[in-house]
């Protein structure tokens, strides 16, 4: 169980197991030292959006099995770097976000109203 806290102050919940996502393969948003792109938003990815991030020079669509990395789909849950959920709702693409998955992290880059406003799980 992860010891961190979400953005809403509290127990980070897991964001997904199938596929494993984080940037400790663990299901959790869970950011630590070395994890420089700050993978701490729980999303569920659209099909705007991972063109979107593609285009910004990030295919999350091909699988790269010897990175653990399945590929992913629209509709499936992956905790993505802050700056480019950022860089995704500047321009309208931001995909919805689980706010109980989603790292206490993220108020570094995202304002809670904005992540609030995009949103799947109930706001407190």
């Amino acid at each position: 169980m992860s010891r961190d806290r979400n953005v809403l102050g509290e127990p980070l919940t897991p964001c997904c197991h199938d596929p494993k996502t984080g940037f400790y393969r663990d299901g959790f948003c869970r950011v630590g030292p070395d994890d420089v792109g700050i993978h701490s938003v729980c999303a569920m990815v659209t099909e705007e959006f991972l063109a979107f991030s593609k285009a910004q020079g990030n295919d999350l669509v091909t699988p790269r099995p010897a990175c653990g990395f399945p590929g992913l789909k629209p509709g499936d849950r992956w905790c993505l770097c802050a700056h480019r959920w950022a860089e995704a709702a500047q321009v309208g693409l931001a995909p919805p976000v689980i706010l109980s998955g989603t790292n206490e992290r993220t108020l570094e880059i995202i304002p809670l109203i904005k992540l609030q406003q995009h949103a799947l799980d109930a706001v407190h």
